[in-house]
């Protein structure tokens, strides 16, 4: 999947990766990026190919009219997302609900709008950015965010199959820390998140269904066929 010529639409494209998805992407040749967001106010367009798209993840009106409105895409990328920072023992039940409502059925729900569009290109591709915390869990503050990101992993797959045969790459970019807006009260080391970008636009490039962009996510990947007491020692 060569993105040089295509049009894209990225979620949560105001700040963080997304933001840097929109520039990555017209650096490598993309036609034109809606640029979707909450609040579209919020994204500073200084390039005519960006095109400002209200698209909530919570909301299926906003979805279904987003996907009515950039019916012409041939590449999603679904960055959105949230931390309610939620315990699953003592936080309420709602904010680990909140989590998972947003990374697992809002990113399922854009997936399914924008499905049809997909699969009439030639060549397309949906990019999911998901987390090493789809794999490990790690000590308080986490551990909703880690549940929802590992169903929206395992979804990931489960849309990859679906669509096999239909000529979409369906592609799962794990990574530990970036440097983003959400990872600012974290001390731990953070990768610039246009990295990431560039990461998985060579990974579509070389047709990759999984890009592992740091060596945080490359470890916890290995250990998994090993004991898992290497991970939680």
């Amino acid at each position: 999947m060569n993105v040089e010529n295509s049009i894209a639409l990225v979620t949560g494209a105001n700040r963080g990766i997304g933001r840097h998805f929109v520039t990555e992407l017209l650096a490598a040749g993309a036609q034109k990026v809606y640029a979707a967001a909450r609040n579209p106010e919020s994204i500073e367009v200084d390039d005519p190919r960006v095109v400002p798209l209200r698209l909530d993840l919570l909301d299926e009106d906003s979805i279904a009219q987003a996907a009515e409105r950039a019916s012409d895409i041939s590449v999603l990328v679904n960055n959105a997302g949230i931390t309610t920072g939620a315990d699953l023992l003592s936080s309420p039940i709602d904010d680990i609900r909140a989590d998972l409502e947003t990374h697992l059925f809002g990113t399922l729900r854009v997936t399914r709008a924008f499905a049809p569009a997909l699969t009439a290109h030639p060549k397309s591709a949906i990019v999911n950015i998901l987390s090493v915390l789809s794999w490990v869990a790690t000590p308080a503050g986490s551990g909703s965010y880690s549940v929802a990101k590992a169903a929206e992993w395992n979804m990931t797959n489960g849309v990859r199959v679906e669509l096999a045969g239909r000529n979409v790459l369906v592609q799962g970019v794990h990574l530990g820390a970036a440097d983003t807006d959400m990872m600012a009260s974290s001390d731990a080391p953070k990768i610039d998140p246009a990295d990431v970008a560039r990461a998985s636009i060579a990974g579509l490039h070389a047709g990759a269904i999984e890009v592992l962009v740091d060596d945080p996510s490359r470890f916890v990947k290995a250990a998994l066929a090993g004991d898992p007491a290497v991970l939680y020692a």
